[in-house]
């Protein structure tokens, strides 16, 4: 009989606490999905904007049952209420550093932040104000969690959103800030429709000045969606990239030998299709988050029954072929998950042992866009903790 979802993460609740004082990397994580359910609802008085909750634990909940509704226009609900409240560079900084505390907390020691400035501009604010009001945050996070002899370093990815087709203008940004918190560029939003294709002169210019890139892409759109962004978006990382599984063929085969047949197992053939191949043999880090994969339907045509599971999701398949995959949050708040959580959850289900956990940190770790002298040094103390 297989394990429910409540089974799941009852088993993960044990293991949870184990994993949070363990050190971890976070490389796929968005900062207006991940506020204080206290700090939206104090905001939202200041400004006048209304809540479908004025209590912390019952606006959780609510963002959480969206999230588990299958609708993603419930899903994305959170982010109309938290992006209205993160309009002034005071806000900013106090949801930024309010994020670095949070992720201390649950045992991060390097976490990329991504945002898309353009979406905090209703207030006035430029998108350079915007950009130091974050890197502000972030700085005083850091420097809180340095007081209280811990250690985090945060990095912003700065989003452009597919959209919009402001991406030019937001690349210019995130180049003016590169040496002043700025460690990538991402693009974000619709995928269907919004090829990175659409954007290749932007991708040309960070590739020309060599700023490191991450793109959305096999989360809401398919295999070519994947394509265009290598292709065209030039990706170091794939956001999520869980679709790439669809580029993989598992055919069950006749038994090589009466061995094989007497054992009454089932044998497999595993084929990769090109894009699949190029991603598994380049080690594309693939930027996965299990828990909103399931919520937001990445997942839902790797279902083996009427309604996806989180047993449903490539993770292991892809992890047992050798592809570089990494476990994230997505959005904390939005998607009610915490790091630790998430890789507690995801061992319970594939039955992974730490080593297999400590061996997704490396992972993305070594897929960050951290400077090779720092990457050696929080990978001493990741090894070194997980061992």
């Amino acid at each position: 009989m297989t394990s429910t979802a409540a089974d799941l993460r009852t088993a993960a609740a044990k293991l949870e606490e184990q994993v949070r004082n363990l050190p971890k990397v976070s490389l796929h994580d968005h900062l207006d999905g991940s506020l204080r359910p206290a700090t939206l609802i104090e905001l939202a008085a200041e400004i006048g904007h209304d809540l479908p909750s004025q209590d912390a634990e019952e606006l959780a909940e609510r963002f959480r049952q969206n999230a588990n509704s299958g609708s993603l226009e419930k899903y994305l609900e959170a982010f109309a209420h938290t992006t209205a409240v993160m309009q002034t560079a005071p806000n900013l900084r106090r949801v930024a550093k309010e994020y670095v505390e949070d992720l201390a907390a649950d045992g991060i020691i390097y976490s990329e932040v991504r945002w898309a400035p353009e979406q905090h501009q209703t207030q006035g604010l430029s998108l350079d104000e915007a950009v130091e009001a974050v890197q502000e945050g972030l700085n005083q996070g850091m420097e809180t969690v340095a007081e209280q002899d811990g250690v985090i370093v945060v990095g912003q990815l700065v989003s452009a959103m597919r959209q919009s087709d402001r991406a030019d203008e937001i690349v210019e940004v995130a180049l003016r800030h590169r040496d002043k918190g700025v460690v990538g560029f991402d693009i974000a939003g619709p995928e269907a429709g919004f090829p990175p294709s659409r954007f290749a002169d932007a991708f040309t210019r960070l590739a020309t000045e060599m700023l490191p890139t991450t793109v959305h892409a096999g989360e809401g759109d398919g295999i070519e969606s994947v394509r265009d962004a290598l292709v065209s978006g030039r990706a170091q990382r794939l956001g999520h990239g869980v679709r790439v599984a669809e580029d993989i063929s598992v055919i069950e085969t006749q038994p090589d030998s009466e061995d094989d047949l007497e054992a009454e197992e089932e044998v497999f053939q595993v084929e990769l299709g090109p894009v699949a191949r190029w991603v598994r043999d380049r080690q594309i880090h693939l930027e996965v988050s299990p828990t909103s994969n399931l919520q937001t339907g990445a997942i839902a045509g790797f279902a083996q029954g009427e309604s996806p599971e989180l047993s449903d999701h490539p993770f292991d398949m892809l992890y047992q072929l050798g592809f570089n995959v990494g476990v994230n949050t997505d959005n904390r708040l939005v998607s009610g998950v915490t790091l630790s959580g998430e890789l507690a959850l995801i061992a319970s289900t594939f039955d992974y042992g730490l080593g297999e956990l400590a061996d997704f940190q490396i992972n993305a770790l070594e897929s960050s866009f951290l400077g090779h002298e720092e990457r050696e040094a929080l990978a001493g103390m990741i090894l070194e903790a997980w061992q």
